[in-house]
């Protein structure tokens, strides 16, 4: 769904969409295994930069929900993540900051986004979202073994038959120091 500023100038945009599994994608460790359901509003702001120099800006708010699946970190099984989350954000036109000199940016000015041309794509926005708030490492369980670093064995599941590793050889010194300083 794109947001046009065209539209927006004659009203604000509500809307309330369902996106199935696979119409947007979030990467190749994310699922989405339920509809995305959002509900929200577009409304366009105009922001003055002096006189006679208006910029129109896009505020979307709304509220997502859905059910996903992520990767184990340790054995890569798949772990299911519910997820519900609201959002208000404001974007400005990427036009308005291309004549600009490098500067620091002030605080405020971190929760600008940018969109081009007339409008933004919702999916875009969802996707942006949806990432930002599924957590960066899950575990299928806390005491989750992992998978065997030399053959790939699902360590939760069965045992393996390789034998431990010698220790790195840039450790030896230290072992050799441990040696020495014992009683």
């Amino acid at each position: 769904m794109r947001i046009l500023i065209q539209d927006l100038q004659r009203e604000p945009i509500e809307f309330t969409r369902e996106f199935a599994p696979g119409d947007i994608q979030y990467g190749a460790e994310v699922t989405q295994t339920a509809p995305l359901t959002i509900e929200g509003r577009a409304d366009l702001v105009e922001e003055h930069h002096g006189p006679g120099q208006t910029v129109e800006d896009i505020r979307v708010r709304g509220k997502y929900s859905s059910e996903f699946e992520l990767q184990c970190a340790r054995c890569l099984t798949a772990v299911p993540e519910s997820l519900t989350g609201e959002f208000d954000l404001l974007y400005r036109p990427s036009a308005v900051e291309s004549g600009a000199d490098e500067h620091s940016i002030t605080t405020s000015e971190t929760e600008i986004g940018y969109y081009q041309g007339d409008g933004l794509e919702l999916e875009d926005v969802l996707r942006e979202q949806v990432l930002l708030s599924l957590p960066a490492r899950v575990l299928c369980s806390p005491d989750c073994k992992g998978l065997c670093p030399h053959c790939g064995q699902d360590l939760n599941s069965a045992s393996c038959s390789c034998t431990q590793s010698s220790p790195d050889p840039r450790w030896s010194a230290l072992s050799e120091l441990r040696t020495r300083i014992k009683p």
